[in-house]
């Protein structure tokens, strides 16, 4: 059974600093609409990741401030939709926020493993 995000504690505090990543990480691969992220996020994580659109439109207004995405509107079957794009500013960032991820990641694991880190040769 898989749970939402409000669901699983630890993952829900972890995520807090991390959103910003994920939605870049999401974008890599091409513009979308906002919902179309949000279903993304649902994808790629098995549904671990169901966020609210309160919690994702705002961190993607966030992110175009800050001039890591940048938006445009169309209108797709009458209805309009603002689609999100990352910069080149934002593909930098997500480069290097990929990088702080990956170290992370190692430095947890080794914790976890009772290893230490990094591995000495």
């Amino acid at each position: 059974m898989i749970l939402s995000i409000a669901l699983l504690g630890m993952r829900g505090q972890a995520l807090k600093g991390h959103l910003d990543l994920l939605l870049l990480a999401t974008l890599a691969d091409g513009s979308k609409h906002g919902y179309a992220v949000i279903e993304r996020l649902r994808e790629r994580s098995g549904n671990a990741f169901d966020l609210p659109e309160g919690t994702v439109y705002p961190a993607l207004h966030r992110l175009e401030r800050s001039g890591l995405l940048s938006s445009e509107w169309s209108v797709v079957q009458g209805r309009e939709r603002r689609t999100y794009q990352l910069t080149d500013k934002g593909r930098g960032a997500l480069g290097e926020q990929r990088h702080a991820w990956d170290e992370f990641a190692d430095a947890v694991a080794s914790i976890l493993a009772g290893t230490e880190w990094p591995a000495t040769t």
